[in-house]
């Protein structure tokens, strides 16, 4: 939106480290270039957004730091060398992508599939921003017109329904490529729903069969869900939707996040069990501030306010509080989703995310150390806290980052530059461990009609082998003749009735037995099974038969 977050690299990663965040990874955005009065020009070279980013990270990070890259806009043919050159070059394993900023960062539901299908391809993971863009600039548009142009509109213009419907269709596109998907912040009941109906392999109907003329096969074919993750954020836990209702224009405003913030108050609540019970799999951050200064800029039109909050100081503080001390997780669960999830995901692990011989000495002592959150005492540059008030019983004693200790007695000590470039290798296994057999063992069905024919054919000659006289007389249907029966190999007697066997060697319960003739195969047995009385009162009966 023309402008640029007040936090850099060494403002943000001091924040990170002060709340317990001992590595970052960061987003490569499109980068200006050059400006004529309101118009910026952006390069999307992904080569030199990511070398622009990396000089600067390395002369100003206090920790160590990685890179995911943006994918703003796809080109044929061009997109995928980028990407191709991006892993080889730097080692970036993630690119994100986003579903929503009509005219500027959405991409369409196809040029998301040609990004799936290069990820697969390169080894990587590719992350969505989940929204209906088009929705929201029809919801915003209509909002101005009735006159709604404060933050409010922002929550309206995205109702959950643009990110469940949005996060839906990424997982759906994900799973026709057979590719793995990371779902950045989910901030809504709906969005992790659609999740949990993947997770469980519901939302496909996975298990339901289809008959197909003799072959059976399962709708999993097409369907076998593919590695999914989602995050939410410490946002997500720690706030609501209500404050974009306030009656302070900056407070509702520094509020504003895409996705917004949700005004169910059981939303955190909801979040925080499925982290529990393993449908969200981190807590992410999504820092990303801007003054009030500069939320301005959408003063008189919410759609102009630069969108995001902060995080990274207070991701590890509200997660705690939200999850761990309300019995949501346990110990080792806050720690796979703050941090060795993350590693694994991201192909970094054990080097970090694990405390062990030979990984990186990156330890945060965590304990009993109240705080209460503030714009006042966050090492943010942002003048705002959306965590404002907040007060943690629990928090970092002491943080130690590649070995050196960072933050002690409430202080922070680092040193500008310090952070070292992390590569993040292709292929995580922890990643696509599961999708070279899951290409093996779910290929596509193809039906060898060919085949099919030929084997249909001999089996009408195999009938037309056994069939019977076509001829027929004046006394009634047709009757096996010795002659046509002759030939038949299971046999059949001379009396004209089929004796024709199964192929299996037992009585073809198909054959008749009746003629309009009036004969019956047991004419020649005196006494018949089915006749219970032979000589009933009145003498035999002699009419039609």
């Amino acid at each position: 939106m023309g402008t640029r977050t007040a936090d850099d690299f060494y403002s943000g990663t001091k924040a990170a480290l002060a709340g317990g965040t001992t590595m970052i990874i960061d987003f490569v955005a499109p980068v200006p270039v050059s400006q004529n009065g309101s118009n910026v020009e952006y390069s999307k070279d992904l080569s030199y957004c990511v070398d622009y980013y990396s000089k600067i990270a390395a002369e100003q990070s206090c920790c160590d730091y990685a890179f995911h890259v943006v994918i703003s806009k796809y080109v044929k043919d061009k997109t995928e060398q980028e990407m191709a050159e991006v892993v080889q070059k730097y080692g970036i394993n993630s690119f994100k992508v986003f579903m929503a900023y009509k005219d500027a960062l959405m991409l369409r539901d196809d040029e998301i599939l040609k990004v799936f299908e290069a990820s697969k391809k390169l080894g990587v993971l590719p992350m969505v921003h989940a929204e209906n863009g088009d929705l929201i600039a029809y919801q915003a548009n209509k909002l101005i017109q009735y006159g709604i142009t404060g933050p409010e509109g922002h929550l309206q213009s995205r109702p959950e329904a643009v990110e469940a419907e949005s996060t839906g269709r990424a997982i759906m596109l994900a799973n026709q490529v057979r590719c793995p998907l990371y779902i950045v912040h989910i901030m809504s009941k709906g969005a992790a729903n659609q999740v949990v109906l993947a997770k469980t392999q519901l939302q496909t109907g996975c298990s339901s069969s289809v008959s197909c003329g003799s072959t059976a096969f399962s709708t999993a074919t097409a369907s076998v869900p593919v590695p999914l993750f989602a995050e939410t954020l410490g946002a997500a836990l720690g706030s609501d939707g209500s404050n974009y209702f306030h009656t302070c224009w900056r407070h509702a405003a520094g509020h504003v996040l895409s996705p917004p913030l949700r005004n169910d108050k059981s939303t955190p609540d909801h979040l925080a069990n499925l982290l529990g019970c393993g449908m969200l799999d981190s807590i992410g951050s999504d820092h990303c501030v801007f003054k009030t200064e500069q939320k301005e800029m959408g003063k008189n039109d919410f759609r102009l306010i630069p969108n995001g909050v902060n995080g990274i100081e207070e991701r590890l503080l509200v997660a705690y509080e939200k999850c761990v001390v309300k019995g949501k997780l346990d110990l080792c669960k806050f720690v796979a989703v703050t941090s060795s999830n993350i590693a694994r995901m991201f192909n970094i692990y054990p080097k970090k995310g694990r405390i062990a011989p030979g990984c990186d000495a990156d330890i945060v002592i965590w304990g009993l150390k109240p705080k209460v959150i503030s714009a006042q005492n966050h090492h943010s540059q942002v003048d705002f806290n959306v965590f404002e008030g907040f007060r943690c019983e629990n928090s970092p004693i002491y943080v130690i980052c590649n070995g050196k200790v960072v933050v002690k007695d409430g202080q922070v000590n680092v040193t500008k530059g310090s952070g070292k470039y992390i590569r993040t290798e292709p292929f995580s296994p922890y990643v696509y461990s599961k999708i070279k057999n899951l290409e093996t063992s779910w290929p596509p069905i193809r039906v060898d009609r060919k085949q099919a024919q030929s084997k249909n054919l001999e089996q009408k000659m195999q009938q037309l082998s056994c069939a019977i006289d076509s001829s027929v007389g004046f006394d009634g249907p047709p009757s096996p003749t010795t002659s046509t029966i002759s030939n038949v190999s299971n046999g059949s007697s001379a009396d004209g009735f089929h004796r024709i066997k199964t192929r299996s060697g037992v009585k073809n319960l198909q054959d008749s037995t009746f003629k309009l003739t009036g004969e019956q195969i047991d004419d020649d047995r005196r006494n018949r099974t089915n006749i219970k009385v032979h000589n009933p009162p009145g003498g035999k009966s002699h009419g039609l038969w």
